[in-house]
């Protein structure tokens, strides 16, 4: 009786471990916070407020959905990509940005009230701490805005940088 007992427990205990075996780990970037910049994914015809083009954006989820990598090609060729990330450790999202033109631009932030707001500090050329700060509200689900501004007095006061209208051509 007791060696009957004893393989039923172990015939159990070797079929838990088998079906634990056999599930595939959770994915490190499932959770919802990893996807509140996904409005962004898609591909992008951007203009200016006035309509002429500024742009064409491609936006993708990459290593895994951990991140967002964004490609820019300006109507005049210019070149730029992001790489977006939740950084689970301190519960912000960051993106680095960087361009052909030897820009680099590191902000931190996240969502508030719907918009995705990312800040950052960098120098200028002539040493002078500027801040940045760069929303994307999504307007609808085939539009999204983004509006980069800069502040030289810590944000006392603000001056655009770009306004730009996203309309999507597609979506990833």
């Amino acid at each position: 009786m007791k060696t009957a007992l004893l393989l039923t427990a172990l015939s159990a205990t070797a079929t838990t471990l088998s079906q634990a075996q056999q599930a595939p780990p959770p994915a490190p970037c499932a959770g919802v916070e990893y996807h509140q910049f996904d409005f962004w994914v898609g591909d992008w015809r951007v203009t200016t407020p006035d309509g002429a083009l500024a742009g064409h954006n491609h936006i993708e989820r990459t290593l895994g959905g951990c991140v967002v990598h964004e490609s820019w090609t300006g109507a005049e060729g210019s070149k730029g990509e992001s790489f977006n990330i939740y950084d689970r450790a301190t519960a912000h999202w960051h993106q680095t940005w960087v361009d052909a033109h030897g820009l680099l631009l590191q902000l931190n932030g996240g969502l508030r009230d719907g918009a995705m707001v990312l800040e950052g500090e960098r120098m200028s050329p002539d040493h002078v701490p500027v801040l940045h700060r760069i929303t994307w509200t999504p307007l609808d689900a085939q539009t999204v805005r983004q509006y980069w501004e800069r502040s030289r007095d810590h944000g006392k006061t603000w001056e655009p940088l770009f306004d730009g209208k996203y309309v999507r051509t597609s979506t990833r």
